[in-house]
C-alpha cells in the first residue's frame, strides 16, 4: 500500500497536502517585505502530477515543475494541453490522482490550505467580482478569517493604482461598469496587495486590450520588483509576453512535459 505522503492529493481520498504555519506569510502591512526563503530551497515543486478525466481522458501524465524564489515561468501549449489543469492543481483548486505538491519543501496539510492560498495566489482569465464598488472588492480579502489580524491599505492601493494611469475616483467604481481589462486590473490589485509569495497566472491578459495588458503586466514587474524572492507562473499563448515576462517556459502537449516545439 502506497504511504500517506504518496497518496497526495489523489482522488477519491480529501486531498492531503502540510503547509506549517510558520510557513505562511506574516501578517504585516503592505509596506513590509516578506524576508526571503532560503535561496537554494525551492518555493513550489510539483513532482510526477497525473490527473484523468472523468472519461478515462489523461489530462496530465507524468509532470514536474520546480520554481526557485525569483523565477518567472512561462507555461506554453495549445488548447487543451493541459496548462489550466496544471495551474488549478498547483493552486490546490482541482485534485490529482497521484504526485506531490511541495511549498518550500513541505507537504501541504488540508487546515492550513488557507494560508497556502494567501501564499500562492491563482488568478485566471475571467476575473470573479463581488457586487459593489472596486474598494469593496479590494477590502473583501480581509473580512476572512485567515486575514483577520491584517488591514487594508487605501494609501498602498493609491499608488498601485498611479503606476496604471487610474486615480482614487476608480476605487468608487461599481463592478457592472468596469470593462474586462479594468476588472483584471482589480484582481490584480486584490492579490498583491496581500503579499504573496507567488501568483498563479492563467492567462489574465488574454482577452484584454493592449493598455490592459500594459497595466497588469506593469503591477506584476512592479510587485516582483519589490521583493527579489517572489516568483511567477504565467500561462501564454502569446510569444512577446513570454519574452516580456518569464525567464524560463515550460511546454506541455496532451498533458506531457515536452521539448520547446
Amino acid at each position: 500500500m502506497p504511504s500517506r505522503r504518496s497518496r497526495v492529493g489523489m482522488r477519491p481520498e480529501p486531498i492531503t497536502h502540510r503547509l506549517t504555519i510558520a510557513d505562511a506569510p506574516p501578517d504585516t502591512s503592505t509596506k513590509h517585505r516578506v524576508p526571503a526563503p532560503t535561496m537554494t530551497e525551492p518555493l513550489l515543486e510539483a513532482h510526477n502530477l497525473h490527473r484523468t478525466g472523468d472519461n478515462g481522458t489523461p489530462l496530465l501524465t507524468d509532470v514536474s515543475l520546480h520554481v526557485e524564489p525569483g523565477q518567472r515561468w512561462a507555461i506554453r501549449g495549445s488548447s487543451g494541453a493541459g496548462k489550466t489543469v496544471l495551474m488549478r492543481a498547483l493552486a490546490l483548486l482541482a485534485p490529482i490522482d497521484s504526485g506531490e505538491i511541495l511549498f518550500r519543501g513541505q507537504p501541504i496539510e488540508n487546515a492550513n490550505v488557507p494560508r497556502y492560498r494567501s501564499s500562492v495566489i491563482y488568478l485566471q482569465q475571467r476575473p470573479v467580482l463581488l457586487e459593489g464598488t472596486v474598494e469593496d472588492n479590494l477590502q473583501l480579502p480581509f473580512r476572512l478569517r485567515t486575514h483577520a489580524k491584517r488591514h487594508y491599505d487605501r494609501d498602498r492601493i493609491r499608488e498601485l493604482l498611479s503606476h496604471v494611469g487610474r486615480d482614487e475616483s476608480f476605487l468608487g467604481r461599481q463592478r457592472e461598469h468596469l470593462s474586462g481589462g479594468e476588472a483584471q486590473i482589480v484582481a490584480v490589485l486584490r492579490a498583491i496587495q496581500m503579499n504573496p509569495q507567488m501568483l498563479l497566472l492563467d492567462e489574465p491578459t488574454a482577452a484584454l486590450d493592449r493598455d490592459s495588458v500594459s497595466a497588469v503586466e506593469s503591477l506584476v514587474k512592479d510587485w516582483l520588483a519589490e521583493d527579489s524572492s517572489r516568483a511567477t507562473v504565467w500561462v501564454t499563448h502569446d510569444d512577446t509576453q513570454t519574452q516580456r515576462m518569464s525567464d524560463h517556459v515550460l511546454h506541455l502537449a496532451g498533458g506531457h512535459v515536452v521539448a520547446e516545439p
